[in-house]
C-alpha cells in the first residue's frame, strides 16, 4: 500500500512538473508577442484595416506660346455612400431633400436614389455607388448637399479622385506634345513633351489614410489627406496655335489630294530655333491621317536634291569655284564607274552655269562640280559636312531621334560612287528637321541654332526655368558664301524648280527635293518617290525657315515632284503667315472699354480687401486669370474664349491658395 501510495505521489509530482513548465513556455510566448512579436502583429492588424492610398498629383499644363492650353490635368471623381456611418436620425432627416438634389445634378427620378438610398440603408452596404466620372464643379455640389456635408464620418460621403489628361482644343501637334504611361509590363513609358519633361510635369503625390469597411472597399478616415498632392509646374512650349492650325491643314490637303503614305511639316522661327508649328499625319487603314510617329524627328532618310545645298556651301567656301563657273550636262547622263547619274529633264540642260545648275536642280552638274574638286581628297568634302553638325543627331530631348547617316572615307563600304551620289543626295541619311536646320542657318546669316520647343517651366506667374537660344555653329560658312547661296535660292522659286509657287506679292526662297527611296530593295518593286520643299521667307528678311516633306505620293499621273507636291503647302503656309493674317488678325480700338469687365474689375480688382469670390461668367480667360491671380487663387483653365463657369460660385469667401477652375467657351 505505501509502495502504491508513494507512485501515485510520484506521477502527481511529475505532472506538477509538466504543468509548471507548460505554465512557464506560456508566459515566455506571451511575453514574446506582447513585447517582441507585438508590434509586427498590431503592424499587421493595421495594414489589413488601415492603410495609406497615393492621391495623384495634378500634373502641370502644356500651354502654346500664345497662351492657349493644349494639356491640362482634369479632376475626375466618383461618389460612394457609406450607410453604415450616419445616425437613423440624420438619414431620414436628409434622405428625401438629399434625394431631390441628386435628381436635379444627375438627371434622374427622385424616387430612384431615394430608393437605392434607402435600400443601401437596410442591408448596411458600405459602398454605394450614386455617381461616376463627374466633374469637379458636380464633385462640389455634391459635396454641399443635405446629408453628404456633414461629411465622411457623419453623412457617409465616399469621395474616389482620380486626374485624366485631355487636349482642350483637339489633336493638334498632338505627336509632339506626347503623352505618359505604363505599359503592360508595368514600365513607364512615353513620348514628346510629356514624356522629356515629366519631372517638371509632374508634381509629388499625395497620401490619404483609409479604413477596410468591406472586401476591396475602403473608405478615408478622415476629411482631410495625410499628405496633400503637389501640382506639377507648367510648361510653356514654343507652339502658336495659328501657325500649327495653317501647317496642318496645308499638309492634310495635300496628302489627301495625292494619296500619299505619310508626311510631315515644321515651321521653325530663323532667329530663335523656336519651333512654332510640327505636324506629323500618317495614313491609317480607312485612308485617314492620324499623328502617330513624329516623322520630322525620327524619321532618318535620303533626302535628295534639298541636299545640294551642302554642295553649294562646301564649293563656294572651299573656294573651289564660282557659281558662275560653266559645266555641261551632257544630255542629261554622265556615268561614273558604270552607274548612270541622270536629269530628271529629258536630254539634260545643255552648258549652263553651277549657280542655273542648283536652280534647276541638275544632277548632272552638281555631280560634276563636286567630283570634279573633291575626288583626289573626298575626305575635304566629307569634313565640311561634318563642320556642319550633320553626322550627328541635333540633340534634342525627345526619345527616339533619327540617327543621321554621313559616308566616311573610311568606312569600308565607301566605293568608287559614293561621292558623286552624296553630292545629289543618295547615300546619305538626314531628319527633316536637320535638313532644316541647315537652311535656317543660311536664313540666319551663318548662325546654326538648336530647333526648340519649350520655351519655360513656370510655376504660376514664377519663372522656374527659361530654355533661351542654343547655338549648335555660330557660323556654317563666310558672309559671302551665304549671300551667294540666299541669291540662287531666291531663284530656284522665281525661275527654277520652284517657279510655280513664285509670286510678285511676296517673296520666298528654297529648294526642291524628289527623291527615290527604296530603288534597290525587292528588285525595285518597293521604289517609291519623297517630294519635300525646304526654305524660308521673307526672302529678304527670313522670319520663318519651313520644311514639307510627303512620302510615296501618287504616281499614276506622273506629278511626284517636290514642287508640285510639297511645295503648294510651303506657299499655303508662307502666305497665310504673312499675307491673310495682318487682314484676319488685326486688332482694332485697343483702347474700347467693355463694361462688363469693367464692372467686375471696378467691383472685385479694385477693392483693398476682397472677401469673396466674383461673379467671372461672360469675361475674358486672360481678364479672369489675372484677376484671381491677385486675389491670390490657383486657377486651372480648360478651353479658350470667355469664362463659361466656375468651380467655385461667385460670392464664396476667398481662401488664399485655393484651386478655382474656369471652363472657357
Amino acid at each position: 500500500m505505501a509502495v502504491e501510495d508513494k507512485n501515485i505521489s510520484y506521477r502527481i509530482y511529475l505532472m506538477a512538473v509538466f504543468i509548471f513548465l507548460m505554465a512557464i513556455a506560456i508566459m515566455v510566448k506571451l511575453t514574446n508577442i506582447q513585447w517582441v512579436e507585438g508590434n509586427y502583429y498590431r503592424k499587421l492588424a493595421k495594414e489589413r484595416s488601415v492603410k495609406n492610398f497615393i492621391i495623384p498629383a495634378n500634373k502641370g499644363n502644356i500651354y502654346s506660346s500664345d497662351g492657349s492650353l493644349l494639356a491640362t490635368s482634369i479632376p475626375n471623381y466618383s461618389i460612394r455612400f457609406d450607410a453604415v456611418t450616419p445616425k437613423t436620425v440624420d438619414f431620414e432627416k436628409n434622405v428625401k431633400p438629399l434625394s431631390d438634389s441628386l435628381a436635379f445634378l444627375l438627371n434622374k427620378p427622385s424616387s430612384f436614389f431615394e430608393s437605392e438610398l434607402r435600400r443601401a440603408k437596410a442591408n448596411k452596404s458600405r459602398y454605394l455607388l450614386i455617381a461616376r466620372d463627374l466633374s469637379y464643379t458636380q464633385y462640389v455640389k455634391i459635396k454641399g448637399f443635405p446629408l453628404f456635408k456633414l461629411g465622411a464620418n457623419k453623412g457617409g460621403l465616399i469621395v474616389e479622385q482620380k486626374t485624366v489628361r485631355v487636349h482642350p482644343i483637339g489633336k493638334i501637334a498632338e505627336r509632339t506634345i506626347g503623352y505618359e504611361r505604363i505599359t503592360p509590363a508595368g514600365n513607364p513609358d512615353g513620348k514628346g513633351i510629356e514624356w522629356s519633361f515629366r519631372k517638371y510635369l509632374n508634381g509629388k503625390d499625395g497620401k490619404v489614410l483609409k479604413q477596410k469597411i468591406a472586401k476591396g472597399q475602403w473608405k478615408p478616415i478622415r476629411d482631410i489627406n495625410e499628405v496633400e498632392p503637389h501640382d506639377g509646374y507648367d510648361v510653356i512650349s514654343t507652339i502658336d496655335v495659328y501657325i500649327q492650325d495653317i501647317a496642318h491643314h496645308a499638309l492634310l490637303k495635300q496628302l489627301e489630294e495625292y494619296g500619299a503614305d505619310h508626311g510631315c511639316v515644321v515651321v521653325m522661327e530663323t532667329k530663335t530655333g523656336k519651333v512654332k508649328a510640327i505636324s506629323n499625319l500618317g495614313k491609317a487603314e480607312d485612308d485617314t491621317y492620324y499623328e502617330t510617329v513624329n516623322y520630322a524627328i525620327a524619321e532618318s532618310h535620303e533626302p535628295g536634291s534639298t541636299f545640294k545645298l551642302v554642295d553649294m556651301i562646301a564649293l563656294l567656301d572651299d573656294n573651289k569655284i564660282d557659281t558662275s563657273k560653266v559645266y555641261d550636262s551632257n544630255g542629261g547622263t554622265i556615268i561614273y564607274n558604270g552607274k548612270k547619274v541622270r536629269d530628271s529633264h529629258e536630254g539634260g540642260y545643255g552648258r549652263i552655269s553651277l549657280a542655273r545648275g542648283f536652280e534647276v536642280s541638275s544632277n548632272t552638274i552638281m555631280v560634276q562640280a563636286v567630283y570634279e574638286n573633291y575626288k583626289k581628297n573626298p575626305q575635304e568634302f566629307v569634313d565640311r559636312i561634318d563642320r556642319m553638325g550633320l553626322n550627328k543627331p541635333l540633340g534634342l530631348p525627345f526619345k527616339g531621334e533619327g540617327i543621321p547617316k554621313i559616308p566616311q572615307p573610311t568606312d569600308k563600304s565607301w566605293s568608287a560612287i559614293s561621292l558623286p551620289w552624296m553630292a545629289f543626295g543618295y547615300g546619305v541619311a538626314v531628319t527633316p528637321l536637320q535638313t532644316l536646320t541647315l537652311y535656317n542657318a543660311i536664313a540666319n546669316n551663318g548662325e546654326m541654332v538648336k530647333p526648340i520647343f519649350v520655351s519655360e517651366i513656370k510655376e504660376w506667374n514664377k519663372t522656374i526655368k527659361k530654355y533661351d537660344k542654343q547655338v549648335i555653329n555660330p557660323s556654317i560658312c563666310s558672309q559671302e558664301t551665304i549671300k551667294k547661296v540666299r541669291a540662287v535660292l531666291q531663284n530656284v522659286v522665281k525661275r527654277g524648280t520652284g517657279s510655280k509657287l513664285y509670286s510678285k506679292d511676296f517673296s520666298m526662297a528654297g529648294k526642291t527635293g524628289t527623291a527615290q527611296a527604296n530603288y534597290g530593295k525587292n528588285g525595285g518593286n518597293d521604289k517609291h518617290y519623297i517630294s519635300s520643299f525646304v526654305g524660308f521667307f521673307p526672302a529678304e528678311s527670313p522670319k520663318y525657315s519651313c520644311i514639307v516633306v510627303v512620302h510615296k505620293p501618287n504616281t499614276s499621273n506622273n506629278n511626284y515632284y517636290g514642287a508640285d507636291v510639297a511645295g503648294p503647302v510651303f506657299k499655303r503656309i508662307a502666305q497665310k503667315i504673312f499675307t491673310d493674317s495682318p487682314s484676319t488678325n488685326e486688332i482694332k480700338n485697343l483702347n474700347r472699354k467693355v463694361s462688363t469687365q469693367e464692372l467686375s474689375y471696378q467691383n472685385y480688382y479694385n477693392k483693398e480687401t476682397p472677401k469673396y469670390i466674383p461673379n467671372l461668367k461672360g469675361m475674358s480667360g486672360m481678364d479672369a486669370i489675372a484677376l484671381l491671380e491677385n486675389l491670390k487663387l490657383k486657377v486651372k483653365v480648360i478651353g479658350v474664349g470667355k469664362v463659361k463657369s466656375q468651380s467655385i460660385q461667385a460670392g464664396q469667401p476667398i481662401i488664399i491658395n485655393a484651386t478655382i477652375l474656369l471652363e472657357l467657351s
